[in-house]
């Protein structure tokens, strides 16, 4: 019997915890009365204002009457698809929740009209334009929950994915009335609470402004001087706003994405954890070089791990380490004695988000360094390869020869590994899960825990509840998921269009291989003269191993190279978008690794990087490191100082780096990947129409358990190790993560699930920005701690709450 790790009585305390919704029947009454006082007032007005605002308050009590009898049906049997009564939450709840704060919204929203339009400064056409947005906010949420309900009846008890043939056309075709624009406009955000609302307006005008340089005509000083005026406009304007997001959500291609999600990873967004996170000990970069590697497996056999080399050929994996403290063999803190710790027995194995097509380890530090300090555990966070340029298998395969490496050399990592917790968000939990697939499968150690935070464990887009909110939600739109799906697991009949995109496909490899997982390659051939049977996965076992894990690569390492210096040299590069693909070398250029990066000083006393010989002698086993910028001893001040001295060169060089990697890329020709629309037809982008939702599901998914573990089967989940799953009330991923653990606890596994009000997909990212955010990484670094059987950190305590 699985023994659960939640205790409810405390749970219900943690601020934003869903401890079930409460009918708010009277406030629809409220709502109708004051529509209806108002309507009244402005009945004998014969101005324009005045006319529109008597039938918008008309129209407002005519969706309230259609919108009540929908939501009571959906209330009703919302419960019946919850994990447990001590942890509520589904799709269908949170589409309940959606309209309840709709409400509300208009409740407030007529309270003011009636308590202001008698004054002199009564503003009527910014109130008309307010009462409209909400009476079509409140049509569009009408026309969902009639689909909701049609996705009930398709669906057993219980069950949130629906049953038999049903496809997401199906459903979709009768949703194109869905009016999404009004999500992105006046009413931006209204499900979330406050803090979110705030943080959620702002990504949404920097969206919209970042699109009008990347698509803009004229050279870059236009393209940017017109970003900041439209920034404004945008800002003033919700309607422009909604128009703008909706159209490059459904227009734009991946490239676009994976460009403005890669903002993150400039230098002042990278500065700004050194200002105002928790500073870390260790907080280093390590480049893993595609070598052979061979991992002992517990009954002492052993196993080949492969290069992984699928799409984009033999490459270093880049990792970063992360520690509040200092440990005994740490990479590069041998000659630091002083304060050093015995290894810690736990590792925290890291795999941030992002789509699969974006982000590293760097964008996801915010919260990291404050998980490092609360656990007193060293992190190690991989930095995998992205799609479209590296889809499926790619990813896996690196996550699994990481795991293979951190166990072979977890002495440098300041750990003995002997409780190892995989811990990812988003695509990084379902690469984690998958990878706890592939442990059993190979016989690889198990991890002593799995936490996943808001996963996606279905890679296909199957009708859900919860999937529909992705139609108004501002951080992860609808068309943003479908093309980050598609560019994942890269079906046969998208292969041609990843040309389009910029990607780099191995032209001599075959297309089918590149579409299977790993299982289905064959092993790498510089292993040929090893005598081996071929597993599913691909690997060779060897019952004597060639080589001692231990022992020292053949290959050099560079020299401690400080990230600032790192960052300077990628702001003179015009060749990707990310920090992280500056620091990777082509496959020609890895071995011999005979230069460094250092920095020298020009006559006008600037520092510029450059490039020295190497002294060639052998580091660590497999290491390159760089060392992460020490700002311990910093002073508000001086990092103020600093960070005012670098912001015009830095937004200068950003801004180049990005427009010069998206001007030389094949995406950016006069026909756009994914729709005919002309280049030159970019510039009327706010005046084009909304394209159907069911254009995007023209494509297929294998079904993979390594794609979408939540297709692996109850055999192999009978196995995995205890699982803690963290999802947000208005996650499109909700579902999925509900799924999950009922099945998991169907199988007896040791399971938990925690759904927190409020939040968003990706909250993890703003928890700097909102305190709600902030209470669920809280959360997060409790039930990663009880996966490790810790009770407290075991060297410094978590740190209390402001």
């Amino acid at each position: 019997m699985a023994a659960d790790m939640s205790t409810p009585e405390q749970e219900s305390k943690v601020p934003g915890y869903v401890s079930g919704s409460s009918p708010e029947y009277a406030l629809y009454e409220v709502l109708k009365d004051l529509c209806a006082n108002n309507a009244q007032y402005f009945e004998s007005h014969d101005n324009e204002n005045g006319l529109r605002l008597h039938g918008a308050f008309l129209a407002l009590i005519d969706h309230v009457e259609s919108v009540k009898p929908a939501v009571d049906f959906i209330r009703v049997s919302a419960s019946s698809f919850d994990f447990d009564e001590n942890c509520p939450g589904n799709g269908y709840a949170s589409f309940v929740s959606v309209v309840d704060a709709c409400i509300r919204h208009g409740v407030k929203l007529c309270k003011q009209v009636c308590i202001n339009r008698e004054s002199f400064f009564f503003r009527a056409s910014y109130y008309m334009r307010e009462v409209e947005a909400c009476s079509h906010l409140l049509a569009s949420l009408v026309t969902c929950l009639v689909h909701l309900r049609q996705l009930m009846e398709w669906s057993e008890p219980g069950e949130l994915f629906p049953a038999g043939d049903h496809s997401p056309q199906e459903l979709l075709a009768k949703a194109e009335s869905i009016n999404q624009y009004c999500f992105y406009g006046r009413c931006l955000g209204f499900q979330f609470c406050e803090s979110v609302q705030i943080v959620l307006k702002a990504v949404s005008i920097a969206m919209a402004s970042y699109s009008d340089v990347y698509y803009g005509e004229g050279g870059f000083v236009s393209r940017a001087t017109n970003s900041v005026w439209n920034g404004g406009k945008y800002f003033m304007d919700p309607e422009l706003r909604a128009r703008r997001i909706v159209n490059i959500s459904q227009y734009a291609d991946v490239q676009f994405c994976k460009s403005f999600w890669f903002l993150a990873e400039s230098e002042v967004m990278q500065r700004l954890p050194m200002m105002v996170c928790p500073a870390l000990i260790v907080n280093k970069v390590i480049s893993i070089p595609p070598e052979p590697l061979e991992h002992t497996r517990a009954d002492g056999s052993t196993i080949q791990i492969p290069i992984p080399t699928v799409h984009i050929g033999p490459q270093p994996l880049m990792v970063r380490l992360m520690s509040a403290v200092r440990r005994e063999g740490m990479v590069g803190e041998a000659g630091n004695k002083s304060d050093t710790r015995p290894p810690s027995p736990a590792l925290i194995f890291h795999c941030h988000g992002g789509g699969f097509v974006a982000q590293s380890s760097s964008s996801h530090e915010p919260y990291l360094r404050d998980w490092a300090r609360r656990l007193g555990v060293p992190i190690l966070s991989v930095d995998y390869s992205l799609a479209p340029e590296a889809p499926y298998p790619r990813a896996l395969d690196e996550m699994v020869y990481a795991y293979c490496w951190a166990l072979n050399n977890c002495h440098l990592l300041g750990s003995t590994a002997q409780r190892v917790v995989f811990v990812g968000d988003s695509a990084g939990a379902n690469l984690n899960m998958a990878l706890a697939l592939k442990c059993i499968e190979l016989g690889l150690r198990p991890p002593t825990g799995l936490f996943m935070a808001y996963a996606p464990v279905l890679v296909s887009f199957v009708p859900s509840p919860s999937r529909l909110l992705c139609l108004m939600d501002p951080l992860l739109p609808f068309g943003f998921m479908m093309r980050c799906l598609k560019a994942y697991a890269c079906p046969k009949e998208d292969k041609e269009k990843l040309s389009e995109c910029g990607t780099s496909v191995d032209e001599t490899a075959d297309l089918a291989e590149a579409d299977c997982p790993l299982s289905q390659t064959e092993s790498v051939e510089a292993e040929p003269a090893v005598e081996a049977v071929e597993g599913n996965f691909g690997v060779q076992i060897n019952e004597s191993p060639r080589t001692a894990p231990g022992s020292v690569s053949d290959t050099e390492s560079f020299e401690e190279v400080s990230e600032s210096d790192l960052a300077a040299l990628a702001a003179l590069s015009v060749g990707g978008m990310s920090a992280r693909q500056h620091m990777q070398p082509e496959a020609d250029q890895i071995t011999p690794m005979r230069y460094v990066l250092d920095m020298d000083t020009d006559s006008e006393g600037h520092q510029i990087p450059v490039l020295r010989a190497c002294p060639g002698e052998v580091a660590e086993e497999n290491v390159i490191f760089q060392v992460g910028q020490r700002v311990d001893g910093y002073g508000i001040q001086e990092r103020v100082s600093q960070m005012a001295d670098s912001l015009a060169s830095t937004v200068s060089s950003s801004f180049s780096s990005l427009l010069a990697s998206k001007a030389s890329s094949p995406s950016n020709s006069n026909v756009c990947d994914t729709c005919d629309t002309p280049r030159s037809a970019w510039s009327q982008l706010d005046a084009l129409m909304q394209r159907s939702p069911t254009e995007e599901f023209k494509f297929s998914v294998p079904r993979d358990p390594y794609l979408s573990p939540y297709w692996a089967t109850d055999e192999v989940l009978q196995q995995l190790p205890p699982v803690s799953v963290v999802s947000a009330q208005f996650d499109p991923c909700l579902d999925d993560c509900v799924m999950l653990a009922k099945k998991l606890r169907n199988l007896e596994n040791n399971v938990t699930l925690d759904v927190l009000g409020g939040l968003p997909h990706g909250f993890l990212n703003i928890s700097l920005l909102s305190k709600e955010a902030h209470e669920g990484s809280k959360l997060c670094v409790k039930r990663i701690m009880a996966l490790l059987k810790m009770e407290s950190s075991p060297d410094s305590s978590p740190e209390k709450s402001p």
